[in-house]
Order: structure tokens, then sequence, then C-alpha cells
């Protein structure tokens, strides 16, 4: 077999921040200078190589990540599209500081004042029609600011928590209080409550008596009394609304024990969407998880989600209200396409087959709510129109409905189904005011792709390719489309723009690697937020118009972090067994690899999530992996780390491979990762281990449970022993519930299959982790107890949550993992 590289692949230099792509990878590109000292102990801190290199130690490299530099974070443009402002977190400080950088300026970006926060912080603002002025809001309290003259008007001065603000098309604004809504005339410094959303019955003078009540008011003239004067009260305040026009009703009652999900208010100000839902019941004393260690000494069980298992059905009712009126109306779902399908009808009839047992098909209505997404309501801006993006519960489609606001209903616009489950993003949307159009994200053609709708018309696809569009930006006219992409390749993401008419896309940058991108008020310049493989992130601006170099404007890795001899990984296209498409892997090569016969030791290491991209050619979030793949690879090891099938960025195919078998795909693409390492990398067969956290745990268990004779040993970090004792909502995407779906469950959860051990295993479990129970770790081990497993040790950590925090945590825990692939291989 070939080596196959990445024909973009890249060696980064240290202390590049812009990406230095070439068509080929040459032959000093491998591996940074990194030499091979296996007798080196990671455990020094000051040690030097023979030529003058530092040795890379886990002590410097799991201590506080302060020491690398502090990127910046939450970055936005200012109102006069020449200022970036963003935060920074403050050395062995928790806490993050607002900077401003003017780009006229050849000052370094200076720290906003705390008594000008109020100002500097609407990077949440929604502009007026005109443009002139801003509403956001600022410690609970709604702020307007001049954009010209950056004077600033204080609207609310409360204890309450407004939010939610907005310009109504009169140019009055609008917030929220809880479940209260405001209309707030600043001219007249009139406030008008607008709706208020209670959770109760509605009062009614019929009242259903039990029996003994009833005869309490027949046998005491007391109660009778009371009962007679309430009513007349309740009679003049009826009067007094009729008859004074100073008393508005505005109260909705939608009943006991419901809440409200999403409120959406008109820019007219006189209608609402609402969707409202069961307000949950109690949860059961099994939702809880123990914190041994607590400020006050004592254990305190602490509330967590409820697991997949539970298989509590979730749906939502929506409402039309009239503000006016006082009416509302309920949006009966029955004009979607599919709305009482049974989509798992072929998943059940297989799970009752295996009890022996005959399942009867029906249709009835599916459970449905508004899809958890940013902003999933969308008005005009005239308030004229309004669009809901709608999911069913058991994850197999996705609406797009606008509402009939004269015949009070919806009108189904596009449906999305997916026999394997819906993504949780790529669903942006929004209007075309200038056509009567909606524009939304889709993976109906295998990758998530911008189309445009008429309303009365068929969907047309904007853009097409093996790519994936994401992070939309409507420019101001409505003419273009501003995206993120992996065109060029799966792993580099550039910005583009598109007509919203159709047509060619058009790059906008060309800097390799990954990069994000906010555009400017005065549409000008995109800021760019845009790291390497090797370079965490910076901050650049482009002149749109100029097609300028990118100017980068911040400078924030330190000098220490630039010196260190880190490895840079060279992006390998592994070819694979079971599909076309190869598995594009981050490879890690010592310094002498192709020097020497001598063949190496090898790690593969597992990304967690299932649904994240990590071979890609941008700094990554395991930052710390990257550090301790490259003291391996100092030591003579190679690291291979792969986006098996379920990997974010490779289109709809490669994310629903694992439909209800999770752990097989990837697995499959790890023992082809193998093959590769040992053909291409010189690598030993049989000296080869893996680790990885949570999802990247779970796989280590598939790995060494069912194909014990590959990997020599194995690290599982916050693992996943059994899918039902994790959420609903990632879980039951995958492998529907375990109600449905036991056939899913059992296949694709490693406890079913722990009697395959027969390699040594590190099991790493965080004790206060609310994303993967401490319970997973429990039961596997006492599981292994009575398999009579001897090769397996478990560390806990009493302190950590999921992502681990401490750094005395993180070296603990990686002096382990590094211990045991230094003993078994």
């Amino acid at each position: 077999m070939k080596q196959q590289l990445l024909s973009l692949a890249i060696t980064v230099s240290l202390t590049a921040c812009a990406s230095t792509s070439a068509p080929n990878i040459p032959e000093q590109s491998k591996p940074v200078t990194i030499a091979v000292v296996d007798t080196v102990s990671p455990s020094q801190t000051s040690a030097y190589l023979a030529n003058g290199e530092k040795v890379i130690t886990l002590e410097k490299i799991m201590s506080d990540p302060d020491w690398m530099g502090r990127s910046p974070e939450s970055w936005y443009w200012g109102d006069d599209s020449n200022t970036v402002l963003f935060k920074q977190k403050r050395e062995g400080n928790p806490l993050r500081d607002l900077y401003q950088q003017s780009l006229s300026s050849q000052a370094g970006a200076q720290a906003v004042k705390m008594a000008q926060m109020h100002i500097a912080s609407d990077r949440f603002a929604q502009l007026n029609k005109a443009g002139t002025h801003e509403v956001y809001t600022f410690s609970g309290n709604v702020f307007v600011k001049d954009v010209a003259t950056q004077k600033v008007q204080q609207l609310t001065y409360t204890s309450a928590t407004e939010r939610n603000a907005m310009f109504l098309a009169n140019g009055d604004v609008a917030y929220r209080v809880g479940d209260k809504f405001f209309q707030h005339n600043i001219e007249q410094n009139r406030i008008i409550e607008l709706a208020s959303l209670v959770m109760s019955k509605a009062p009614s003078g019929e009242e259903s008596l039990s029996y003994i009540a009833q005869e309490n008011r027949e046998l005491i003239d007391y109660l009778a009394l009371q009962k007679r004067n309430n009513n007349l009260r309740a009679e003049q305040a009826d009067k007094l609304k009729a008859q004074n026009g100073t008393i508005t009703t505005t109260e909705f009652y939608f009943g006991n024990g419901n809440r409200v999900v999403y409120a959406s208010l008109s820019p007219k100000g006189d209608k609402m969407i609402v969707s409202i839902a069961k307000a949950g019941s109690t949860r059961s004393k099994t939702d809880i998880m123990p914190n041994y260690i607590s400020s006050d000494g004592n254990i305190d069980a602490e509330k967590v989600r409820h697991r997949v298992a539970d298989n509590r059905k979730y749906k939502e009712k929506l409402f039309l209200l009239d503000l006016k009126s006082g009416l509302k109306f309920p949006l009966s779902y029955d004009q979607l396409p599919g709305y009482d399908e049974d989509v798992l009808a072929s998943v059940r009839e297989e799970n009752y087959k295996r009890e022996g047992k005959t399942y009867e098909s029906k249709n009835e209505p599916r459970n449905i709510h508004v899809m958890r997404t940013w902003d999933p309501i969308k008005w005009q801006d005239d308030g004229n129109q309004v669009a809901v993006m709608l999911e069913a519960w058991d994850n197999k489609d996705r609406w797009i409905a606008t509402v009939d606001l004269l015949q009070n209903k919806l009108t189904h616009q596009h449906r999305l189904h997916d026999e394997a489950w819906i993504n949780y993003t790529f669903n942006e949307f929004g209007w075309l005011d200038n056509t009567n159009t909606l524009y939304f994200l889709s993976e109906e053609s295998g990758y998530s792709h911008l189309y445009t709708k008429s309303l009365k018309g068929k969907a047309k696809q904007i853009t097409s390719g093996r790519f994936e569009v994401s992070d939309l930006t409507l420019s101001r006219d409505e003419n273009e489309i501003y995206f993120k992409a992996n065109v060029k390749h799966p792993g580099i993401y550039e910005i583009y723009k598109v007509s919203t008419a159709g047509g060619d896309i058009q790059a906008l940058t060309d800097m390799g690697g990954m990069n994000d991108y906010s555009l400017s008020p005065d549409e000008s310049k995109l800021l760019i937020e845009h790291s390497t493989v090797t370079m965490p992130p910076e901050l650049f601006v482009i002149d749109i118009a100029n097609k300028a170099e990118p100017e980068q404007i911040t400078y924030t890795v330190s000098d220490e972090f630039k010196s260190m001899p880190f490895t840079a990984p060279s992006i390998v296209a592994v070819p694979s067994s079971h599909q076309d498409e190869p598995v594009y892997s981050r490879v890690y090569l010592p310094k002498n690899h192709s020097q020497t016969t001598e063949k190496h030791r090898a790690v593969m290491f597992n990304h967690g999530a299932g649904y994240l991209q990590n071979s890609h050619l941008g700094w990554s979030g395991y930052f710390r992996e990257y550090m301790f793949h490259s003291m391996l690879a100092q030591q003579g090891y190679v690291v291979i780390d792969m986006d098996f099938r379920a990997s974010k960025g490779y289109g709809r195919d490669w994310r629903t491979a694992i439909y209800r078998h999770m752990g097989k795909p990837e697995v499959q693409d790890m023992l082809d990762g193998v093959e590769w390492l040992v053909e291409n990398a010189n690598v030993d067969r049989n000296r080869i281990g893996t680790y990885g956290g949570s999802y990247g745990g779970f796989l280590t268990l598939m790995a060494l449970f069912n194909e014990p004779e590959t990997f020599q040993s194995g690290s599982a970090l916050r693992l996943v022993s059994d899918w039902a004792y994790y959420n609903h909502g990632y879980t039951s995407n995958i492998l529907n519930t375990p109600e449905d779906d036991k056939i899913a469950y059992e296949r694709s959860s490693p406890i079913y299959f722990a009697e395959g051990l027969n390699k040594p295993l590190l099991i790493n479990a965080p004790m206060v982790d609310d994303n993967v129970f401490f319970q997973d770790s429990v039961r596997l081990v006492q599981r292994l107890i009575e398999l009579e497993k001897q090769d397996f040790e478990t560390a806990i950590y009493p302190v950590e949550p999921h992502g681990f925090v401490q750094p005395s945590s993180w070296l603990d825990e990686y002096r382990r993992i590094y211990k045991l692939f230094e003993n078994t291989l």
C-alpha cells in the first residue's frame, strides 16, 4: 500500500501564523527537528537534547496553559468598522478583560474601563431599520446607543433581568422580563405591557367543585357570602377594564404545570409565536450525582440530567397570540407532511421479531417541537411574515413552516427527512425580505448547502459540491450571503460569498488552516480568527474591496511556546477498506523515521464527541494532546489521530455511518489506521496502543474488547460504557431509544463485550462528571471484576468534571497514560 498524503498537506512553521501550504510534502517536512532519545524522562523540566533542543516534559505541557499565551476570545467589531473588541483571560486568573483595538492606531489594544463597559459591551446589539441606533442589554438592563455619536441612553434601571431587546417597526424598543413583554416609547418615556404569559388556568366564574365543597357552600352561609363578594369584585374589575382605556388586558393563560420554551414577538408588536411544554416531572431519586468533596464537608447530591433510558417523550404546543384582541390560536402540526408517519416501523419490527412478537405499524401524530437551534423563529423585518423551524422527537424530520397570520395556521415550506437522524447543526435560516423568500441550510444533497425558496415556489440550491457550508451572514442589500466552508479540502476552512440568486462562489480568504469570521458593520472588512496546526488562534483583518493581504492585529502566543520543539503533524488520507473515501488523520512522526530500520512503537488517539473534526489544519481544542503527541514523537513513537466515520466535516453519510451501531464503523477505520502505520510508518504491529476520552474512551473500550489482538494496551478516559445511561438529546439521534431499539443499544455498548478484554486497560474516571456519569465507570469495573479480569486499573479524580480543570489532575492522568504505554509497548 502506497503512502497517501493529503495533496495539500503541510508542515507548519512553529512561528508562522498564516498557512504555508504546498502541493506536495517535502522530505524535510515530515517531522519538525525532533531527536529520538529513549532514555530521556518526561519528568525532566529543563533537559536539553544533544542538538540543543528542549525536552518536552509532562510537567510543562500539563501545567496551567497560560504559559502558552492567552488567545483572543469573544471577538467582535466596533460600531465604526475600524475598531475590534475581544476578551482575553488574565494570567493565572479565570477572569476575562475586554480589550479594544483601533485599526488606525499603532498603539496596542487597550483594556476597556469598567465605567465604559456598558458602551462597549454591545456584541449582540440590534440595529434599527435606519441603521442609526442600536439596542442591547448589559448586566440585565436595556441600553440604546446612537451609532454616530456613541451617546448611550439607559432605558431600565432594575434588579430584574431584561433580555431579548429589539427595535419595533415604529421605532419603539421592546424587551422581555421573565414571561412578560414590554414596549418602551423612548420619546414619551412610556412603557406598555404587551403580553404576560401565565402558566395557570384562566380565571373563570364556573368552578368544578367536589361533593364536599358543594355541600359546604349550601350549608355554611359564610362561605356562600364570601363567594358572592368575590364575584362582585371580579365583575367590577371587568367593567373597569371595559370602560377605562388606561387599563389593558395582556394575560394569556396556558394552564398549570407548563413552561414557555420559545416566545418571539413580531416587529410590529402586535403578534407573538409561543411554544409551550410541560414543566417537567419531578426528577426521580436516581437523577443525582454524589459530590464527595464539597465546601461544607458533606456529600452533595447534585441534580443531573435524565438518561435516555428514562424515555421521556417530549413535545410542544405552538400558539399564535394576537396581542390586540387578546386571542390565542393553537397552530396544528397536521399541515406538515409526515407529521403522523410511523418512521420507526422497521426498527420496531426488527426488535419485536427478536422477542418473538409481531409489530403492527400505525400512523398517529408524532411528538413535534421547535428546533433546538439559535433563533428558530424568524420574523420579516416588517412583521408581515414569520417562519418557524420544527423538529420531530424521533429525530427523523425537520420542517420549516410559515404562519398564515390571517387563517391562523401553519403553511409547510420545506421538509428535511433523514432515515438516520437530523443533524443538530447546519440549521441556519432566515428571510430575504426584498423578495419574500426564505434562505436556509440543508444536508439533503449529502452535504450542508445553501438553499432559497419563495413561499409559493420550489427550493433552489445555491451552493453545491463535496464541502460543508455554515456560518451564514446576509448582506444589507440581501444580494449576497457570506459563509464558511471547507471547499479546498475537508480540513481547510476559508470564507466565501455567493449571490442569493445563485452562481459561482467567491473566495474571500486564502489563509489555509482554520478561519472563522465576522463581517464589519459597513461590510468593507472581515475580522478573521485564524489558526494553524501548530499555532493557536490570532485575529486578522482583511479589506474585502482591496483584496489586501490579511493584517494580523493580535500577538498573544508566548515566545516560550514558539520556542518549543513541537511536532507538526502531517495530514494523511488513510485508505479505507470499507468505503471509497479515505480516513483523514493527523500523523506525528519521529525525526529519524526515514533513516532508521528499527520499527517504532505507535499510539492511536481517539477524539471525543463522536461528531467532531480533529484532523483539520487548524489549532485543535485537544492542545494538550497535541503537545503530548509531540512528546511521544520526540521519544520515538509514531502517533495517529483519525477522523473516523461519525466525525464532523465530511458530509451526511460519514456522519450517519454509525446509525444503530456505534463503535463498529469507527473501529473498522481504526484497524485501517493500524494497517497504514505498519505499511507506511515503519511501525511494529505488536507495539501499538490506543487511548481517548469521552467518545474516544468509548472507542478505546470497543477496540480492546472486540479486537483484543490489535492493540497491546489502552486507556479509556471519562468513558461511556453503556449508552442507555447517556443523555437523550445525543444518544436517541443515533440509537433511537432503548424502548424502541434495544438491539442498537446492546450492540453499541462496551459493557456487553467486556469479556473480550485480554490486554492492559487503564480507566481514568472523574467523579463529578455531569456529562458522562461516574456510574459508567463503576458499572464497567464491577462487570470486569465479575468476569475475573486482571489487566485493568482504575484512577479516579474526585473533584473533576467531564473536562478536567486542575493542572494536577491533567498531570496525574497523563503520567498514568504515559506509564501504561512505556510498560506495554
